[in-house]
């Protein structure tokens, strides 16, 4: 299922994506649904981020092109952070680059999405608790991520991670090309095969001694030619076998 979330006439609905045909869902896509008869045109709706999540994980340093092009060594153990819900943009909207930041860089990167109420669970555990797998552009501001103290602050901005429109429940995380375009012209592409860290390492090694929810993302990295965006820009990130990228354009604040 290709799961979206949308907004038409000031109301909020879970839909299944088909060929540019959205079917309403009833009731909680990661519990009890069912696919309605209801039906909408993509193009009709307002997309939005495709689940509400209560945490947002992501990996750094996951691709090991990335992290030669940013000349730091190799982690052992998966470099992380938490970036704030109040940052989350809408597939569509722009990306602000705040009057502070001096370069702000896309990084396109697959997220996966929480199924269920998970802690401690092993790797071996960790996909049968993978909801699916979405795009995500891990918007950060170069210059200040240089800085160890200074990572969090640097990917925290409003509008700094955008994510959607679709979750894909039917792939495989350990497996899925990974796409980003500037303006049309494709800067970054690479297999999650080559992650460091698969995503199921990921969601077990972030259940340790913490609870996972429903919804919850866990952005699993970018690989390498990360760039700089700049008012007017247009950046779009892409899981192959999805119906739509996520696209959003790019403006100063």
């Amino acid at each position: 299922m290709q799961l979206v979330r949308y907004e038409k006439d000031k109301k909020i609905n879970y839909g299944s994506l088909k060929d540019g045909v959205i079917s309403k869902i009833e009731g909680n896509p990661f519990e009890n649904y069912i696919i309605t008869d209801t039906k909408e045109q993509v193009e009709e709706v307002k997309l939005l981020f495709p689940c509400v999540p209560t945490n947002l994980y992501c990996v750094g340093l996951n691709f090991l092109d990335h992290i030669n092009e940013l000349e730091l060594p190799v982690p052992e153990q998966p470099a992380n952070f938490l970036k704030p819900v109040t940052g989350i943009c809408n597939p569509g909207e722009s990306i602000e680059i705040p009057k502070v930041a001096t370069r702000v860089d896309y990084e396109g990167e697959m997220a996966i999405v929480i199924k269920d109420k998970v802690k401690n669970i092993s790797v071996e555990e960790a996909k049968k608790h993978i909801f699916g797998v979405t795009p995500l552009n891990d918007v950060t501001e170069r210059e200040m991520s240089y800085v160890s103290t200074q990572v969090t602050y640097s990917k925290s901005f409003d509008t700094f991670t955008s994510f959607g429109p679709i979750i894909e429940t039917n792939l495989d995380p350990e497996n899925v090309i990974l796409r980003t375009y500037l303006n049309g012209e494709k800067v970054q592409e690479a297999c999650t095969c080559d992650f460091l860290f698969s995503a199921a390492y990921c969601v077990s090694y972030f259940s340790q001694g913490r609870t996972l929810y429903p919804g919850d993302v866990i952005s699993l990295g970018t690989p390498c030619h990360v760039k700089a965006m700049e008012d007017g820009d247009v950046v779009e990130v892409e899981l192959e076998g999805l119906e739509l990228r996520l696209k959003n354009p790019v403006s100063k604040s």
